[in-house]
């Protein structure tokens, strides 16, 4: 990827050396303005020279206000050392390889208090800025929503600035996943692997 790399705003709000192994981490994507998005809750994997990365197994529930759904296959995600976006990383078989949004600069918090201690005590949030690079299993590679992106600059009233952060790092991703540059091309499916998740061919079986 062209853009430099800090090694240290994909970490902030982190404990120094970051999380162990392991350690439930819930991901949670707001709309601007405040209003809920996606959430989900996941593993920490660990961090390497592009970020941090935590993995979701098939199974676990996904919402946001007026849907909810259990993946059908588990898939990691990354949160980039320096960028305003967010990876999901898919298994082989799968429609979609690679899902980026672009977002907010991700931030990790310990959770607050709030009388629930079911939930995981870290978690990542970030507001969705609509746009979104995606990668499909035949190679086809897009740019999606951006007749939403549209829409929620005047519906949501984008500031100006944020509109060129996501303007900027969508022309950045995209050409980074255009270009075979990683983590895009075969780092964040190693992550994968080594999460447990089989990849299996289109048309095939684990280990075949």
């Amino acid at each position: 990827m062209s853009e430099p790399t800090s090694h240290h705003s994909a970490g902030r709000g982190l404990p120094p050396g970051g999380l162990a192994p392991g350690t439930p981490v819930a991901g949670r994507f707001t709309k601007w303005g405040g209003g809920r998005h996606w959430e989900w809750v996941g593993h920490y994997l660990g961090a390497d020279a592009h970020g941090h990365w935590w993995y979701s197994p098939a199974g676990t529930r996904c919402a946001r206000p007026g849907m909810e759904f259990g993946a059908t296959d588990g898939w990691v995600s990354l949160v980039p050392h320096e960028g305003a976006y967010a990876g999901g990383f898919y298994p082989a078989h799968r429609e979609i390889r690679v899902y980026v949004d672009m977002t907010t600069e991700p931030v990790w918090r310990r959770r607050e208090a709030d009388g629930d201690e079911s939930g995981p005590e870290w978690e990542v949030t970030m507001v969705d800025l609509d746009l979104d690079v995606v990668l499909t299993r035949e190679g086809h590679l897009f740019v999606d929503d951006e007749d939403e992106f549209a829409e929620h600059q005047v519906e949501l009233g984008y500031p100006a600035e944020v509109v060129a952060l996501a303007e900027r790092w969508r022309d950045v991703v995209l050409a980074a996943v255009a270009a075979g540059d990683e983590p895009f091309a075969t780092v964040g499916h190693e992550w994968l692997r080594r999460a447990g998740e089989p990849e299996v061919p289109p048309g095939g079986t684990a280990g075949a």
